[in-house]
């Protein structure tokens, strides 16, 4: 189970599970393409993430960090976070 962090959201969940099933490195826009929400909300999201540690940047393009899968397999604390 993926413990509950103060500062995520529903939007967070749903970014790192697209990020990990397409495995690719995707832009803001094409996360909120894909996610249907605004790119700005996204850019706001993925910063966050990037911040935790959750997803990498490469440029202007985004994948999921082994920390992020981490994450999403429930092998991490809130603590970690």
């Amino acid at each position: 189970m993926r413990p509950r962090v103060d500062w995520m959201n529903q939007t967070d969940d749903r970014i790192l599970e697209l990020l990990d099933e397409s495995g690719l490195d995707l832009s803001p826009s094409v996360i909120a393409h894909n996610l249907d929400y605004s790119r700005s909300w996204i850019s706001r999201r993925i910063d966050k993430l990037e911040d935790s540690g959750l997803v990498e940047a490469d440029g202007t393009y985004y994948h999921i960090s082994e920390k992020g899968r981490d994450y999403l397999a429930g092998d991490l604390t809130a603590e970690e976070i």
